[in-house]
């Protein structure tokens, strides 16, 4: 009798504890909030670190000018920075005199603002303040009449004066020599400190460069040194580009707006000028604001108001001027930031940094938007900051399509459309689009209501553009700028904007090509290859070969014998994706065969990396006659065979 002692079942396995919910969250919380307090406290010395390095970028390509002179590279690191304190030093000196002299005239431009206060206050201006201040002074006597007491509960005689407060005089003692001494050095020996601080640790950056690049391939990129060595390469050249012509361009305002100011007459032209150099750091309002003081100074010399409106005519038209015209021409329109990415920065950086940390916050930002889009662990500050879409097309067609939008959709569509052919956006954007729906829904993750959605907006967005021809775009409309490094997330094949010819006309054609759909598109059995056959069909048909669309239903066992193919020359099937195992495609061109004997028939295999489009003995086994991985292949495909039909008759 056979052992009826069940056998032990396997013990199942362990399943971890579930984190507690929000643990992550918090502790990245607590990260945050340990860097900003960091940043906060330690001021003092983040502070020079970050114009050490923003100064040696802009040192840098000095030092390769001075190298490529054979100087060596010590003396060159020298050189280049006793410059940048020769040009520090000459700009303070300018700066210190002009703020002397402004000073010395200051009574003089008290007694023009007095005068011109007093002017105003003749006129209109000082009728109605005149008129305001009765109607508050009569609103102050009615209010204190209200609150006054009666003068029997005061409980004071009134013949009874009060007594007069008696005056004391507070002498301060004289200062001690080191008191004086600390009073008058105090003001200066921080800014010279900071300076001191920054020179050295520039002259260690530009000597280590080499070091300092290894170190960040070791730490960010040990895994590619080829990539990373390029990739940090070309960050530095980047930005040392960027800093030194910001640099040139900011000068180049500074220079405009102090020989304006001279030609106007505005005092201490040359400090204004250095002021606005320094504002045009600040995004957007920097250059304007810059604009305050030299105006109120104009107001205070000029009896008149000439001098006012000459002085901001000459910022309202140089700001435009360098903005829009200058930066363009040199360097883009953008510094690789999104819009909001600049406004947050600059209010977080002149929060936490003060005055310093509004004229830092835009370079200081560009250099961490580059380290994004060159290392991929820091690729989320790109991301977070950069001006680049966050989403690739393909993930923002899936993304718009599993939400049932198709008219944002159409609209990104038209904008590449501007960019590439007809064909080479449903190739490269709306088939790898409807690949992540299709392999997101055999995981289960995309419901079956979210499927249909998918599938009625391809159907719509594939109406909306049954108008506009498949043609390569203007050639001024392709990108120039071949050196632009993508981000990390462009995952996109590059773009091919060709596009197929035409079928020849009718009376040229074989009799089996003359009818009004030759190509028969028939869908695979995936739930969107009906919406891939039909973008075949209608590229088909811009192409002058007539096309209709076939369920995967009709084609079935059971229903095949019903299926009309009266004019049909040429079968084309589409599969989004056959799961590894084409035997239910190799029945499906048997029943084609059977039914159409002769016919060619192309299979599409939209993945490019499905085995059936390399496989000699898959191909063999499934029975088509061609293998395609694109719509575009498709087209030729029946074009070459049309020309062959063409030639044979």
């Amino acid at each position: 009798m056979p052992d009826a002692t069940p056998s032990p079942q396997p013990k199942p396995a362990s399943v971890p504890p579930p984190l507690t919910p929000g643990a992550s969250g918090l502790g990245t919380m607590a990260i945050g909030v340990v860097v900003v307090a960091s940043l906060y406290f330690a001021r003092e010395v983040f502070i020079p670190l970050v114009l050490a390095v923003l100064l040696s970028f802009v040192l840098a390509p000095v030092v390769n000018l001075l190298r490529r002179l054979h100087l060596g590279r010590v003396p060159s690191v020298i050189a280049a920075v006793l410059l940048a304190l020769f040009v520090i030093a000459g700009a303070a000196t300018v700066i210190g005199s002009q703020v002397a002299d402004l000073a010395g005239n200051l009574p003089q431009y008290q007694t023009t603002i007095q005068k011109k206060v007093a002017s105003l206050q003749e006129g209109m201006l000082g009728r109605a303040a005149e008129f305001l201040r009765r109607a508050n002074n009569q609103i102050q006597e009615a209010s204190d009449q209200a609150a006054a007491p009666p003068a029997a509960t005061t409980g004071q005689s009134p013949g009874i004066e009060a007594p007069k407060p008696t005056l004391v005089k507070i002498q301060e003692a004289d200062p001690s020599p080191f008191a004086l001494v600390q009073k008058v050095l105090g003001p200066i020996v921080h800014p010279l400190t900071t300076l001191g601080i920054v020179i050295i640790v520039v002259i260690f950056l530009l000597l280590q460069r080499a070091d300092l690049r290894n170190r960040m391939i070791r730490l960010f990129g040990s895994s590619d040194l080829h990539r990373t060595t390029v990739a940090m390469d070309d960050a530095a050249s980047r930005l040392s580009t960027y800093f030194l012509v910001q640099l040139a361009l900011n000068a180049g305002f500074g220079v405009l707006i102090g020989l304006g100011l001279w030609f106007i007459g505005v005092p201490s032209p040359v400090l204004w000028g250095v002021f606005a150099a320094l504002m045009r750091f600040v995004p957007y309002v920097g250059a304007l604001l810059s604009g305050l003081f030299p105006l109120a100074l104009a107001a205070a010399v000029d009896p008149g108001w000439s001098m006012v409106a000459w002085t901001a005519a000459l910022f309202l038209i140089a700001e435009p001027l360098f903005g829009h015209v200058a930066e363009p021409m040199l360097y883009g329109h953008s510094t690789g930031m999104s819009p909001f990415a600049v406004i947050v920065s600059t209010l977080f950086w002149g929060w936490l940094w003060g005055p310093i940390g509004l004229i830092l916050a835009t370079p200081f930002t560009v250099c961490l938007v580059v380290l994004g889009r060159h290392v991929e662990r820091l690729e989320f500050l790109d991301v977070l900051l950069g001006d680049r879409p966050p989403l690739t097309p393909v993930e923002n067609f899936y993304q718009r399509m599993l939400a049932g939008d198709p008219d944002e959709a159409v609209e990104l569509g038209e904008q590449m459309l501007k960019e590439r052919s007809l064909s080479s956006y449903y190739d490269e954007v709306a088939l790898k689009g409807l690949q992540l729906a299709a392999n997101d829904f055999a995981r289960g993750v995309v419901s079956v209501q979210q499927l249909e959605n998918v599938k009625v907006s391809t159907r719509a967005l594939v109406e909306e553009l049954a108008s506009r021809p498949d043609e390569e775009p203007p050639s001024d409309t392709k990108p120039t700028d071949q050196s632009e490094v993508p981000t990390l997330a462009e995952k996109v094949h590059p773009k091919n904007e060709a596009v197929p010819g035409q079928a020849p006309p009718l009376e040229a054609r074989s009799p089996s090509w003359r009818g009004d759909a030759p190509v028969m598109c028939i869908a695979g059995r995936g739930p969107l290859d009906e919406a891939a056959s039909a973008m075949l069909a209608q590229l088909l048909d811009k192409h002058g070969l007539g096309a209709r669309v076939v369920p995967h239903e009709d084609v079935s066992r059971d229903r095949i014998r019903t299926l009309d193919v009266k004019g049909v020359a040429m079968v084309c099937v589409a599969y989004l994706d056959i799961s590894g195992n084409p035997a239910h495609l190799r029945y499906l061109i048997r029943r084609l065969q059977e039914k159409l004997p002769g016919k060619p028939i192309v299979v599409g295999l939209w993945p490019m990396e499905d085995a059936a489009l390399s496989d000699k003995f898959i191909q063999n086994q499934i029975g088509a006659d061609a293998y395609v991985s694109s719509l575009r292949q498709a087209v030729e495909a029946c074009l070459e065979k049309v020309s062959q039909k063409q030639r044979a008759a």
